[in-house]
Formats: C-alpha cells, sequence, structure tokens
C-alpha cells in the first residue's frame, strides 16, 4: 500500500463514518499550515491545533463544518527532535492522520472505528492497547479510564498495558489548553495511533477543569504506519523517503544520508508556508536545517545544485497532495538557492579551519567552536555534527559562555562608543544600537508603510495599523483583519510591496497642517495625538499616491534602497487583529 493508497482509505473511511446520532458525518478539513494560528506554539506540532477553538468552545463546528466531526491529514513539524534525525524514527516534519469529534461521539465509538480501521481495512494484528489508570496530578486525582478497557475488551482486546500520566494523560505540560487520558495502539511492535479524550481544560496555574463537551482528538503518523504496513525496518525504507534515500550514494554514513533527507523535506514545506530564513523564531529553524544539510553536501562533496535537486524531488513526491507546492516551486528553489549561496560564502572556509583544528589538536575547546562560529558562521549544532563522526565533541556550556561573553563586550563596546547610551535610536517603535542598525530599520520603517498601503489595497479600509515595532532584524506589524491570510494572499501583498521597491520611487517628506494633512488622506495611527504641523510621508507612482502617512520618520529617500521585502510570518495577536513580521534583504 503506498502514502497515497492509505491518504485515500484513511479519508474514505471516516467520511463514511457518523450520523446524526454522532453529531454528522466526518468532514474532511484540508492540512492548516505549518505556520499557526496559535501564538502559543512556533510551529504546528499535532492535527488538533487547528481545531483547538472548537474544543474550547470559542468556534462553532456546526456553523464551520456542518457537523461536530472533522477528518485530517496534517502537516506537521517538532523542532525538539532536530538533535536526534539521524536515526530510524526521528523526524522533524511528518504528517498525522486525526480524526476529530467537538461533543459528537465519544471513546466508545472513537475506539470502535479506530479498532475497524486497523483490524478491517488495514488488515493488520493489534499487539496490545494501553489505557490511563488514573493519578494524582498536582493534588486532583483523575480517574482511572476504565470505560475505554471495556470497550476494548468488548472488541476481543486482552492485551491491555495500564499506564500513567506521564505515558497516558495528553496535555499542554505547563500550558493552557485541552487535555485528557488516551488509549494507545500498537501493531507491528510499534505505537501507531493515539486517540485522546479531552475532558479537561488545563489552566494557566495547571490546575484541571471539566470541558463542558468532552472531545475527541487522534492522531496516526503517517510515516510510522507506512513502515508498518510496507514492512520496511524504518520510516526512511518507505516510498516517501526512497526516492530521496536513493539519490545519496550508500558509501555515506546512514546518519548523514537520513539528516539531509529529513531536512530537505523540512525545508520545502517550510518554504512554501511562508517561512524565509532569518536569524530568529521559524525563520532561525528553517535557517538551521538548511545549513546543517549544506555543511554535509560540503563535507562529502555532493554535486553544487544536489540540495536543490533533492528539493525538486520532495516536490513531485508530494505535489499531488498538497498542490501549493507545484504552485510555489519556484519560489522555494530561488529562496533555497539565495540561502545556500549565502552561507557557501563562509562553510568552505569554516570546514577547513575546523580540520585544521582538529588535526592539531585532536579536539577543539568551547571557545576555539565559539570563534569558528563568530568567523563562519558555523552553528553550535553543525559543528557538533562534524565532531561525533570523528568521535570528538566541545563543551556546549564553554560555548555558551563565550557567546555571552561576546554579548556583553558589544554591549560595552556601543555604551562606550554613543557615551553610555545602549541605543543610539530609541523612537519606540525603532530600536537601533548602531549606526550600521539605524541604516536597517531606516529601509524597515518605510516597508512598514509599503506594507500597510499595500494591505488596503488588495483588502481594502477594513485594514487599520494598530501597532508596529521595528528592529535591525525584523519589522512588526499589528492591523485590523478578520481572517488568516492564505499563503497566496501573503505572496500577492510581498509582490506588491517588491514592485513598488523595483520602481525606485521617490519618497517625499511635506510638512503641512493636520487637517490638511487628513484632507489628502493621509493614514495616521489612532493612538497617537498629533500636533497642528505634521510631517507626510508619500511615494507616488504615476497612476497616483501609492503611500500617504503621517510619521516623524527616518526614511529612505528611494523605495530602492529597500532592496527586496520578504514576509516571514502572520499570525494572530487578539481577536480580528492579525500580526506580519517581514525582513529586508540583503
Amino acid at each position: 500500500m503506498t502514502h497515497l493508497e492509505i491518504r485515500k482509505k484513511f479519508l474514505d473511511f471516516f467520511s463514511a463514518k457518523g450520523g446524526p446520532a454522532t453529531g454528522g458525518k466526518h468532514v474532511i478539513v484540508p492540512s492548516s499550515s505549518l505556520v499557526p494560528d496559535d501564538p502559543s506554539v512556533l510551529l504546528t506540532t499535532a492535527g488538533m491545533q487547528q481545531f483547538k477553538p472548537y474544543f474550547t468552545g470559542d468556534a462553532d463546528p456546526i456553523k464551520d463544518f456542518d457537523s461536530k466531526n472533522t477528518i485530517s491529514i496534517q502537516k506537521s513539524f517538532r523542532t525538539s527532535d532536530i538533535d536526534e534525525v539521524g536515526d530510524e524514527t526521528h523526524l522533524t516534519f511528518f504528517e498525522m492522520l486525526g480524526n476529530f469529534s467537538f461533543g459528537g461521539y465519544f471513546k466508545k465509538d472513537a475506539i470502535t472505528w479506530a479498532h475497524e480501521f486497523i483490524t478491517k481495512e488495514l488488515e493488520l494484528e493489534i499487539d496490545y492497547i494501553t489505557v490511563f489508570g488514573g493519578a494524582d496530578r498536582a493534588g486532583e486525582k483523575i480517574s482511572y479510564d476504565e470505560e475505554s478497557e471495556k470497550v476494548w475488551r468488548s472488541l476481543g482486546i486482552s492485551d491491555i498495558h495500564v499506564m500513567g500520566l506521564e505515558d497516558n494523560f495528553w496535555g499542554p505540560t505547563g500550558n493552557e489548553g485541552p487535555c485528557g487520558p488516551t488509549t494507545e495502539i500498537y501493531a507491528g511492535g510499534t505505537e501507531i495511533w493515539n486517540i485522546v479524550f479531552n475532558e479537561f481544560y488545563c489552566k494557566p496555574d495547571g490546575s484541571l477543569e471539566n470541558l463542558k463537551t468532552p472531545g475527541v482528538d487522534t492522531g496516526m503518523g503517517l510515516e510510522r504506519l507506512l513502515a508498518v504496513l510496507q514492512k520496511k525496518n524504518n520510516i526512511f525504507e518507505t516510498d516517501l523517503f526512497v526516492p530521496l534515500m536513493a539519490k545519496m550514494s550508500k558509501d555515506l554514513p546512514i546518519r548523514v544520508r537520513r539528516i539531509i533527507a529529513d531536512h530537505v523535506r523540512a525545508t520545502v514545506f517550510l518554504l512554501s508556508d511562508g517561512v524565509r530564513p532569518s536569524n530568529k523564531e521559524t525563520g532561525y529553524i528553517l535557517r538551521r536545517l538548511i545549513r546543517r544539510s549544506a555543511t554535509h553536501a560540503e563535507r562529502y562533496r555532493f554535486a553544487p545544485d544536489f540540495l536543490e535537486e533533492l528539493a525538486k524531488t520532495v516536490m513531485e513526491i508530494f505535489e499531488s497532495v498538497y498542490p501549493e507546492l507545484k504552485k510555489n516551486r519556484n519560489e522555494i528553489l530561488n529562496e533555497l538557492r539565495r540561502e545556500l549561496e549565502k552561507f557557501s560564502r563562509t562553510l568552505k572556509g569554516g570546514l577547513r579551519a575546523l580540520d585544521v583544528m582538529v588535526k592539531k589538536k585532536k579536539g577543539i575547546s568551547g571557545k576555539e567552536a565559539f570563534d569558528l562560529y563568530q568567523s563562519y558562521g558555523l552553528p553550535p549544532d553543525v559543528l557538533g555534527d562534524v565532531l561525533k563522526e570523528k568521535s570528538l565533541s566541545f563543551d556546549p556550556k564553554e560555548f555558551e559562555a563565550e557567546f555571552k561573553k561576546h554579548q556583553n563586550k558589544s554591549k560595552e563596546g556601543q555604551e562606550k562608543k554613543f557615551g553610555g547610551h545602549g541605543l543610539i535610536l530609541d523612537t519606540g517603535e525603532l530600536k537601533a544600537e548602531t549606526l550600521e542598525e539605524v541604516k536597517k530599520v531606516t529601509r524597515l520603517h518605510t516597508a512598514t508603510h509599503l506594507l500597510q498601503a499595500a494591505l488596503r489595497k488588495i483588502f481594502g479600509p477594513e485594514v487599520r495599523q494598530m501597532g508596529s515595532d521595528i528592529t535591525a532584524r525584523r519589522l512588526r506589524f499589528d492591523f485590523t483583519f478578520g481572517h488568516k491570510l492564505t499563503i497566496d494572499e501573503l505572496k500577492k501583498v510581498e509582490d506588491l510591496v517588491n514592485d513598488v521597491i523595483a520602481k525606485d520611487l521617490s519618497v517625499i517628506m511635506e510638512e503641512m497642517d493636520y487637517r490638511k494633512a487628513k484632507e489628502q488622506g493621509a493614514l495616521s495611527f489612532f493612538k497617537l495625538k498629533y500636533p497642528k504641523r505634521v510631517k507626510v510621508y508619500s511615494v507616488e507612482e504615476e497612476s497616483g499616491v501609492f503611500s500617504r502617512e503621517l510619521c516623524g520618520g527616518p526614511h529612505v529617500k528611494k523605495t530602492g534602497e529597500i532592496e527586496k521585502f520578504i514576509i516571514t510570518k502572520e499570525e494572530s495577536v487578539a481577536s480580528g487583529v492579525r500580526r506580519i513580521r517581514a525582513t529586508v534583504e540583503p
């Protein structure tokens, strides 16, 4: 059974399940982006994330799906597994098959359908089942899940393991959200399906309260299921990975081949969902994946375009499932190429310096590792990979100490240079520590004006600034809007801003009476109280005004100075308020 056949079988099976007595048929819901609406997480880690508001009662499934039950195959990403990739089981990017109920059905139906799908549709024999045995949690007693055990026994399953909190209670430990006991299905020697019964809500202080409407949240890893069904030794031998692994020589260490295959898959999907390489948040994760892959590719003398060719293979494997990969193909490859070119300038020199250091001393210190990072941009995890293959290592605590020491020296130098002031520019909205940073935030500031103008031209006057914050690394712009922007919508905004940048238009500043500025349509930030005389910054095209805002500056003189505008993230910050993060390059 191929990955395409399993996807279809899962969706067809659950689409036919359910009815009036159980809240309706299961509705197929497309995978949400890897960049979630949920501000409590950096990336989408599970299938339930896009459905969280339906479990908490903040959204109505009947209104949105005409049913209380849904199914999805969700793109997921776990940053905690990056360092573990290379063994037989760990991945960063993976997919989760899941069925969900928001008050439609509960334990009996969820378990019965899972049993039917595994034993009848997939013709797999269940090894054993686990259920929650009850526990005391932070002084609260949670009951033994006898109901789930009884249902399994009624289906003829006798090998049932009773487990505790750590194994069979799913919840956002230390975080807020739905949670509850789980029952797990083991087949082919591995756990293939986890069924969560969301009975409780975990409050910020860690205490639990009963949910008004209990729900079902299940997750079955596609890659792991494939390995079992295709009778493979590990996930990297399944049809999702074979085309990638086949492009790399078997003479290479298997760990290296697995790291590259995983990281290029993850890179393609992150780029397709709008993430761009940077030194912060999701952009940093993406950059780390690309640079780690590039380091291995350089060390083992892959062809210069090898990672790009591997990315094309990833798109070929998945484009029938995720059409956006085909649509975003050129953009994905261009962004990957740009980051690889940027890193290649220092990578070769860094690896040569590392080899020399290792040969001379049979190892390196944490300080030497930091020097390589500072001089060549070789991240500590990349250095760790290289050294691990030579049965060497460095002290990460010493590396961290050197890093902090460097930060403190830089701060002291800036304070001395600028008369004791850490920031030489701090308007509240704009912050910069050096003259170079001032130049960067100036470009970002003008880009913020163009961003607001582009949003309003595409979506109308509904868009209104709710706040902004600009540092040398990025701009952050909050605005009123009613829904999450799609990848296509974000690209449309990004393209419009870059079109104005490419025209190299003049940024004109005029001083005038506040009333006149408003008559001319100049935008203002509603939280500020403006004086009678104001500065107005305008960008005009042949067809008319593109952007006009009341502002104190600073701004570039020509839009071409901005060079390239890149949206790195779009998210929700409050009801009816969205946030865009962006940067400019180079």
